[in-house]
């Protein structure tokens, strides 16, 4: 019986593990959200409005085995994320808690 390569790596894992970090990122967005709504609902509301997106952006996210198609994917998710930090950023000094 021969050892497989430790060189070689089943995409289809990478891809998998990726989308599992994204969707735990996505709860996590939520769990945050759902406790600043306690002290400012605005705020909470956008964090929560934003865990749909991130859920959405694991599977852009996620390595595709055709690296031409893997760079504007990238791209976006690499804007998409700028984008969701920047606005969380803004409501969290914007936002007046009670």
């Amino acid at each position: 019986m021969t050892e497989p390569d430790r060189g070689e790596r089943d995409p289809g894992l990478a891809a998998e593990r990726t989308r599992l970090a994204w969707r735990r990122t996505a709860i996590a967005f939520a769990a945050v959200g759902g406790i600043m709504l306690k002290t400012s609902i605005i705020a909470g509301a956008v964090v929560l409005a934003m865990s749909p997106l991130i859920w959405a952006l694991g599977y852009l996210a996620a390595p595709h085995p055709d690296s031409a198609r893997a760079a504007p994917r990238l791209r976006l998710v690499s804007i998409t994320i700028t984008v969701v930090a920047a606005v969380a950023l803004i409501v969290s000094f914007t936002a007046r808690g009670r």
